[in-house]
């Protein structure tokens, strides 16, 4: 039925007892109350107490004081613990006995795109015809709705924040603090899949207060990482040196050491200007002092 309770708190009288269990009712129907999980083992018969109430996993009625965040019509944060292609994702949201599915129907077309395990969700739940219990996926109004509107003081700022919509233009995150995020396919080299955690940098701020967030690197960071690369290929290699130069073919380079042309030549020039290697011949040489 479409008014279940179940996903709700409610408050029900204590009925019966037994050594491990409360039995609590309300309106006519009775929901189980693990004693072990209640903080206050007092209680007696009689007494009126407040819990959350769902079906287990083994199809019985629950009722649990460990009142989770995630309820229909409230939302909250769950982890994803299991994935089934056939079926959708699994989430925690801090029941004792049960995860909460994410339907494949409300998940990307795009299967590389599902949350992973570990990935976090924003959800609420819903109940549908047969009394399941589901989750449903905050709509990107919701989080409109709590977010705060960026500032232009964040520009350039690292952040990190969950992916939460994923659509042609880009990729929309919440960060950390509560502000939303846009990542044009530009900015990134993979495209983060819903539900994870991204490390990024603010670039711009929109006038409605979305952040503009670049997930490469800035250029210093990736000249770094890759001397850094081509220093560890030198040193492995038995000549201390490798046949490739600012003349090498783009392709070749791309090839050998994954980056770019014009990356590999700001690579060696920054290690050429720190004498760390040389280049002749059409080869670069690690300079010997400063081998390991």
């Amino acid at each position: 039925m479409d008014n279940s309770v179940y996903g709700t708190t409610i408050t029900a009288m204590i009925i019966d007892e037994n050594q491990e269990q409360y039995f609590v009712q309300k309106n006519g129907v009775t929901y189980a109350l693990d004693k072990n999980k209640n903080e206050n083992n007092q209680l007696k018969i009689g007494d009126m107490v407040q819990g959350f109430v769902y079906e287990s996993s083994t199809k019985k009625r629950r009722m649990t004081t460990c009142i989770p965040k995630v309820q229909q019509g409230k939302y909250g944060w769950g982890t994803v613990t299991q994935v089934r292609k056939d079926l959708g994702v699994f989430v925690d949201i801090g029941l004792p006995d049960k995860e909460i599915v994410v339907s494949l129907d409300d998940l990307p077309q795009i299967t590389s795109l599902w949350p992973k395990k570990e990935d976090k969700l924003l959800l609420s739940l819903k109940v549908d015809k047969k009394e399941r219990i589901w989750g449903e996926l905050a709509s990107e109004k919701i989080f409109r709705t709590i977010a705060k509107k960026g500032k232009e003081s964040s520009h350039n700022q690292d952040v990190e924040g969950i992916a939460f919509r994923l659509k042609l233009v880009g990729t929309y995150i919440l960060t950390s603090d509560y502000h939303i995020g846009f990542i044009h396919p530009s900015e990134r080299v993979d495209e983060p899949r819903l539900g994870e955690r991204v490390k990024g940098r603010v670039i711009g701020v929109r006038p409605d207060g979305v952040l503009n967030i670049s997930l490469r690197q800035r250029a210093h960071e990736a000249i770094d990482d890759d001397s850094q690369m081509i220093m560890a290929l030198l040193e492995q290699s038995t000549t201390y040196s490798l046949p490739y130069s600012d003349k090498s073919q783009p392709d070749e380079i791309k090839q050998y050491f994954g980056i770019s042309k014009g990356q590999f030549k700001r690579a060696i020039g920054r290690l050429l200007k720190e004498k760390k290697i040389e280049q002749k011949k059409g080869s670069i040489y690690l300079i010997q002092h400063d081998v390991k």
